[in-house]
């Protein structure tokens, strides 16, 4: 069976401008809410986890990759969505978990990490090699080589590790990787950026020669038909306070470079924010995956700090309240390893950013039990009341009009949700064929 994007890529090569989304969360609500969206289409949904969220050790979500994807799989078995229309995917899968560590080290582990994902079933991997390691000369940039050469290993262990797949699950599909070394950090940019260096077509190029010339080293002439893009800049970030939005003019050159290699397109990460009409330019360039992620649980967090608000008014009893925007700032101030870095300014300043940065750090902590507890109660609190409808237009417009025209039910739950749907119909826009 061909692999589903190389079958949705391939309609451009008869200029029909496909493209697909790559959901990258690992939020039960979020995925969820995915989903029931895709549930409407006939279309695969791709669901992304990062090194940093799902690993051999458990990551910070404390699940492998198989955990992750018996997580999804559990997800979609509840709302009855098939699970052979999810494409599972592994992002940033390479040494990012240990750059602190010598490159031996680090290389082994990320090669583990590769194999636990390919056979769990991931289709999709993304073997990110573009960060120091610990072992690395700092001074000086990491060259093309390196990057290539360490791409290259994880390649291979990916390979033989689907050999070993098919030989329990013979009708597995093949996976498809992505390459690259202009790969934006996970999650956001620490520091806001007046303008941003969109990847020189020279430097592209550069990337995909070295990579070709270490395949055939090591007797992988045929990998180009498993590598379906390549990681760049096309002038898409965020950060705390910050958007830059998409200008197919700064692009244009490199977009031009790409209509060189008709077998492959551009991955943008840091997509989230964008219009959805910019998003739409970006997959007519060629930038034909859309990576989103904290876009999708930011307006989760949106959601919840909304229905918390409408419970202030509705329980009076503080004993009764779930209080949900205290608790997430309790909780982030309790474990501020996971924020502290990226927010910085005076404690009003760091407040602020907890709750509104579009980094959104805060994801980070919504797996934890007490989170988990907390929303529970919210929900519990909004829908054993009777919440006004007069209410729901003051803190969320846009669900009233969906309450009001009867697509869906009046609960805490399609509240938050319906926030996260308007993500994902941009999403859907930009890829809509």
């Amino acid at each position: 069976m061909k692999h589903p994007i190389k079958e949705i890529l391939d309609k451009r090569k008869h200029g029909i401008n496909s493209g697909i989304a790559s959901y990258c969360t690992a939020n039960n609500i979020v995925i969820e809410t995915i989903l029931e969206y895709y549930l409407n289409t006939n279309d695969y949904v791709l669901i992304e986890c990062t090194a940093n969220q799902v690993n051999q050790f458990g990551g910070y979500t404390g699940m492998t990759p198989a955990d992750f994807r018996d997580y999804v799989f559990d997800i979609a078995d509840k709302i009855k969505f098939p699970k052979d229309k999810i494409i599972l995917g592994a992002d940033h899968f390479g040494p990012l978990a240990w750059a602190d560590e010598n490159e031996s080290e680090a290389m082994e582990n990320a090669k583990e990490l590769v194999r636990l994902a390919v056979l769990a079933g991931y289709t999709k991997i993304h073997l990110d090699t573009s960060m120091f390691l610990a072992s690395d000369d700092t001074s000086k940039k990491l060259s093309d080589e390196t990057i290539a050469r360490r791409g290259v290993e994880l390649y291979k262990t990916c390979e033989e590790s689907f050999i070993e797949r098919s030989k329990e699950f013979p009708d597995s599909i093949h996976p498809v990787y992505v390459i690259g070394s202009e790969v934006p950090i996970p999650g956001g940019e620490y520091e806001e950026k007046a303008t941003l260096e969109v990847t020189n077509p020279t430097d592209f190029e550069n990337t995909i020669n070295t990579y070709d010339k270490i395949f055939k080293e090591n007797g992988f002439e045929d990998a180009w038909s498993n590598i379906i893009a390549v990681v760049v800049q096309p002038g898409v970030e965020f950060s705390n306070e910050d958007i830059h939005d998409y200008n197919r003019n700064d692009s244009k050159e490199l977009c031009k470079k790409l209509k060189e290699y008709p077998h492959l397109v551009f991955e943008g990460h840091s997509t989230d924010f964008q219009f959805r009409e910019k998003l739409k330019e970006m997959v007519e360039d060629g930038i034909a995956i859309l990576k989103v992620g904290p876009a999708v649980t930011y307006a989760l967090r949106e959601g919840l700090f909304s229905l918390s608000l409408m419970e202030k008014e509705l329980i009076k009893d503080e004993n009764e309240k779930a209080n949900f925007i205290e608790v997430l700032e309790k909780i982030m101030l309790d474990n501020p390893k996971d924020w502290e870095k990226y927010y910085q300014g005076n404690k009003l300043e760091q407040q602020l950013q907890r709750k509104y940065s579009f980094s959104d750090r805060c994801r980070y902590y919504m797996s934890k039990k007490d989170m988990h507890q907390c929303i529970n109660k919210l929900f519990k609190n909004i829908d054993s009341n009777n919440l006004p409808l007069g209410m729901i237009k003051q803190y969320c417009p846009n669900t009233y009009l969906k309450i009001r025209s009867k697509q869906i039910e009046k609960n805490a739950k399609n509240v938050v949700k319906s926030n996260i749907y308007e993500v994902i119909n941009d999403y859907y826009y930009a890829i809509e064929k």
